[in-house]
């Protein structure tokens, strides 16, 4: 169980600080109104995490497979497949690097932001999910038994800390409103300026690691 937690806290922190759903957070927050809407996208981010642990522990049956198994190896296996859709996406980005990029319209709510309802950002929250990364912990989830409470919290942090920027810019933005505008746009700044970078750091970090931990488990 102890590999399973580490592993799902590293693809929570992951989940928490991928750049593109953190860009969009960072137009709804600001907007007119947005704490409640900070919230709203929050609370959608949390239950869509959730709705996929639970479906995943109730499609195993809270039995995980034993290991060199048909079902541990497949298990193994979605986890190559997914690594290797984000090495291929960090080389994406590498091969993109130093040329002129065209120029991207927004997505159209975007422009409507400061009268987007709350539902909307409750919708739009699992939409921008990163949903290699949510799928790799689905998979790894496939390995969990909830026999104790301290699976069941391991579970339960896992979705916190894929949640975590989340909560923390949504805590920030109620407590100090005004300040939170300031450091709101200048992380927005930032991570527009580098996003390339962080992609292809997070992809192939992520990628590398789920191949290489992967293969070793199902040849050891």
């Amino acid at each position: 169980m102890t590999s399973v937690v580490l592993e799902l806290m590293l693809i929570g922190a992951a989940v928490a600080l991928d750049p593109l759903p953190l860009t969009a957070f960072l137009v709804v927050l600001p907007s007119a109104r947005g704490a409640r809407k900070g919230a709203a996208f929050v609370l959608g981010w949390l239950v869509s995490l959730a709705i996929v642990v639970t479906i995943t522990v109730l499609a195993t049956g809270n039995n995980p497979p034993k290991p060199a198994t048909a079902p541990s190896l497949a298990a193994l296996a979605v986890k190559i497949v997914l690594g290797v859709i984000l090495v291929r996406i960090a080389f994406k980005h590498i091969r993109a690097r130093g040329r002129p990029k065209p120029p991207k319209k927004p997505p159209r709510w975007q422009a409507q932001v400061d009268s987007m309802s709350p539902w909307f950002a409750l919708a739009l929250a699992p939409t921008l999910q990163p949903w290699v990364l949510i799928g790799a912990g689905a998979a790894t989830v496939v390995e969990a038994k909830l026999s104790s409470w301290e699976s069941f919290l391991a579970l339960g942090l896992y979705c916190v800390l894929a949640s975590s920027s989340y909560l923390a810019m949504e805590i920030y933005a109620i407590v100090r409103p005004d300040e939170s505008k300031a450091l709101l746009a200048a992380c927005r700044t930032w991570l527009d300026a580098r996003m390339d970078q962080v992609i292809i750091a997070g992809c192939l970090i992520i990628g590398l690691w789920f191949i290489g931990n992967s293969l070793y488990l199902i040849f050891s």
